[in-house]
């Protein structure tokens, strides 16, 4: 098409979102479809954190903020990451934004010129590459899949040069929930302290979703030699089930945030006022809903988790240690010929053989640069999960696996 900038031409659709939006598609033509493809915690917001949204309102607190975030937000972030985290910030390197995903292009926009390389894991979440590219960056994947979906030091240290700008970190991570320890981020800190020119971008928006305790580990604090080369990105979305608030935030150092607060001035300016005090509470009031929900997340995990296993066709190399997404392959089920006699090629046949056949709605991997994988969240109910993984079941059940793979199976 005439007229976009020529930007556009490597930024895909979001492929999460896509089968999202078919999926209430067909619901709103009747069909009973259990969505599995979208990231998104099914508990309400926390009262108290509610109740603080409505006296913003009450109060008149809906006015224009600081672009950079209110500075009580700013002050309550700083307090979190030092009681969680043992990080110090001060206020003046804060950035507030609408969700994680604006704080993460923000930064690649005001630090990324053309040809810089930005390194990212695959599988990885859908969006990375793309902004590397809206920045006009070179996206880089190094390959996860034979090192438990993590960056390994020689990994990394086989791909960093010196056009590197950035490596992106998220642990646990969004597709396959695999979380750095702290030593593997101590190991990936000894190949950076070779490569001053790079930075990392730590995205920890599930932190307080893991399943060992005291497993979580982020890059400033393994390696505070590095702090002022880390930007610590975090939000509410996922552990105060807020996603539709849309607040992230950043901390890193001061040039850094001085430059993203610019870039947003020009672009949306300030996050939603009222959800910025919500946000105060989130994070400084009672925080006992975390292990309510990371509890019920670890059963829904447990119990997804072995009835998938069992399907035929499907497996997984080992249970996710955090986030809320399993991700498994699907490559023994390639080639196989569904009851209405076509082949399904590859990933994407296979989710859209789900959505048609069983009725389930889930993402395949190659939205997440990993073909022949599929993630499914287990962000839903329990009653939602177990009628899901029985039609999945009998879906593969359906299926006429070819001799090739029928003895791998």
């Amino acid at each position: 098409m005439t007229g976009l900038a020529k930007r556009l031409a490597n930024v895909k659709p979001s492929q999460t979102k896509a089968m999202t939006q078919r999926a209430r598609d067909l619901r709103a033509e009747g069909k009973d479809i259990i969505v599995l493809s979208q990231g998104e915690p099914d508990f309400d917001t926390p009262e108290n954190i509610r109740e603080a949204g409505k006296r913003a309102i009450d109060e008149g607190k809906t006015r224009y903020t600081a672009v950079a975030g209110i500075l009580p937000l700013r002050e309550a972030i700083c307090r979190k990451l030092k009681r969680d985290d043992d990080l110090d910030y001060s206020p003046d390197e804060i950035t507030v934004g609408g969700g994680a995903k604006q704080v993460l292009t923000n930064a690649l926009l005001a630090t990324v010129n053309p040809g810089d390389e930005v390194l990212y894991p695959k599988p990885c979440w859908t969006s990375y590459p793309d902004m590397v590219s809206i920045a006009e960056g070179k996206p880089v994947g190094i390959d996860t899949t034979k090192t438990g979906f993590k960056i390994s030091a020689q990994s990394l240290n086989d791909v960093i040069t010196d056009k590197t700008r950035w490596l992106m970190l998220n642990s646990p991570s969004n597709p396959t929930g695999a979380v750095y320890s702290r030593k593997d981020l101590a190991a990936l800190a000894d190949v950076l302290r070779r490569h001053p020119n790079v930075m990392v971008l730590a995205d920890d928006i599930y932190e307080h979703l893991v399943y060992e305790p005291g497993a979580f580990a982020t890059m400033a604090e393994v390696a505070p030699d590095l702090k002022d080369r880390v930007l610590t990105v975090n939000g509410v979305s996922k552990a105060h089930a807020m996603t539709g608030w849309r607040i992230g935030y950043g901390a890193g150092p001061q040039w850094l945030i001085k430059a993203m607060n610019l870039l947003q001035s020009q672009m949306t300016s300030h996050a939603c006022s009222v959800a910025q005090y919500a946000a105060i509470e989130a994070l400084d009031g009672s925080q006992a809903h975390l292990e309510e929900f990371t509890s019920a997340f670890r059963e829904r995990r447990d119990y997804i988790f072995e009835r998938l296993n069992s399907v035929p066709g499907l497996n997984a190399a080992a249970k996710p240690d955090g986030a809320f997404y399993l991700f498994f392959s699907c490559h023994d089920l390639i080639g196989a010929a569904t009851p209405a006699g076509a082949v399904i090629e590859n990933d994407i046949d296979f989710a859209t053989y789900l959505l048609e056949e069983a009725n389930v709605a889930v993402v395949p991997g190659s939205a997440f640069m990993a073909e022949g994988y599929f993630r499914a969240s287990y962000a839903n109910s329990m009653d939602e999960l177990k009628e899901a993984a029985k039609r999945i079941h009998s879906a593969c059940e359906l299926l006429s696996i070819p001799l090739t793979t029928a003895a791998r199976v």
